[in-house]
């Protein structure tokens, strides 16, 4: 796992700067130029050989790096360690005199624009951004939710897309699922921006002559629900919306369990990464998969007790004989109702050999 974040200073007023700035961001290191070690204190790092040998293993080493250097110096420092907006750090640079903060590199994936703003408000300096979307206040195609725990998909999408929210050109936005509170900046939604419900709505516009330029959608469905017109102008944002019910034989094999619930997943035509939780009895709450299952994938492992789910309403399909083994009719519907929040069930009970599957949707207020 990477360091959080590095500040370099080779100059006497970057040192200082440095010393001012690290005392203001827990957790980062400074790194300084050996002549000026005795000032930096005993907690700098310091920089042996020249810094051109030393930036590869900087990149490798912290997910964010604040240069108090020259950009120019820096912009010729780090150009042939550049490999991807996902994995390169975000990079700042800091003017010796704190007039300026300047986002260099990664700006929204790596996060360099929020931390010049975080920076330039510690430093009292002005923050230097340039990215499109965020100099028109618009929506950041690449980045949505990301504070959500939504996650992109259709990358080869993302820049065909994001010019045309920058350049004000038609754009639908269709939220099926998810946060409500995606929008967080202090102005309104841009008017080239049209928010829908459904797809089916964005249908009816067509129909009546609407014609849009890009597609922002927000769903757990599996993209080939949309039509094959828009998939290369088409960008889904995965949310976490999803509830797994489910009740187990003791002892069901993790293989078993995948398989029930990637088949399900797949026939009704739901995304795996849009899984936020696999609720279920308190008695299985020691199950060997389903702890397994949910280290693997990321996933909460909710637990209620009998009387809880027994409460639950909406269940379709109640089990006496479970209810005889377990002291509740419904595992699997009434854990995932539970969870969720949901009136009704997006997937009612499916079963395995051992094991009750029943999904559904997280509701959002």
């Amino acid at each position: 796992m990477n360091k959080d974040a590095a500040i370099i200073a080779i100059t006497k007023g970057g040192v200082a700067l440095g010393l001012k700035l690290q005392s203001q961001m827990e957790g980062a290191d400074l790194l300084v130029s050996e002549k000026f070690g005795e000032s930096a204190g005993p907690d700098a790092i310091l920089l042996k050989g020249p810094l051109s040998k030393n930036i590869g293993s900087f990149f490798n080493a912290y997910d964010k790096i604040i240069f108090i250097i020259s950009l120019g110096a820096v912009v010729r420092l780090i150009a042939s360690h550049l490999k991807d907006k996902h994995i390169d750090p975000a990079v700042l640079v800091v003017d010796d005199k704190a007039q300026f903060v300047i986002s260099v590199l990664s700006g929204h994936v790596g996060g360099a624009n929020a931390l010049t703003e975080k920076v330039a408000k510690l430093l009292g300096a002005a923050p230097v951004i340039t990215t499109a979307s965020d100099v028109g206040q618009t929506i950041p195609v690449d980045i949505l939710g990301r504070e959500l725990g939504w996650v992109v998909e259709g990358d080869e999408n993302v820049t065909r897309v994001s010019a045309a929210v920058v350049n004000e050109e038609p754009v639908a936005f269709i939220q099926e699922t998810g946060e409500k509170n995606w929008w967080t900046r202090p102005t309104a939604l841009p008017s080239n921006i049209e928010c829908f419900s459904s797809w089916e709505s964005v249908g009816q516009k067509q129909q009546e002559g609407k014609k849009y330029s890009a597609v922002l959608m927000v769903t757990d469905r599996l993209r080939r629900s949309f039509p094959l017109q828009i998939q290369d102008r088409l960008v889904l944002y995965r949310p976490k919306s999803l509830v797994l019910g489910m009740g187990c034989d003791r002892g069901t094999t993790l293989e078993e369990i995948e398989e029930l619930i990637r088949e399900t997943l797949e026939k009704n035509s739901l995304q795996i990464s849009s899984v936020r939780t696999l609720a279920t009895l308190d008695q299985k709450q020691d199950e060997p998969a389903f702890i397994q299952l949910c280290e693997k994938q990321g996933w909460t492992l909710e637990i209620y007790a009998k009387d809880t789910l027994q409460a639950v309403e909406g269940i379709k399909n109640p089990s006496a004989v479970v209810e005889k083994w377990v002291g509740t009719p419904s595992v699997s519907e009434a854990a995932a109702l539970k969870s969720s929040g949901a009136r009704e069930l997006l997937v009612p009970k499916v079963k395995s050999k051992q094991a009750t599957l029943a999904i559904a949707r997280v509701t959002f207020v």
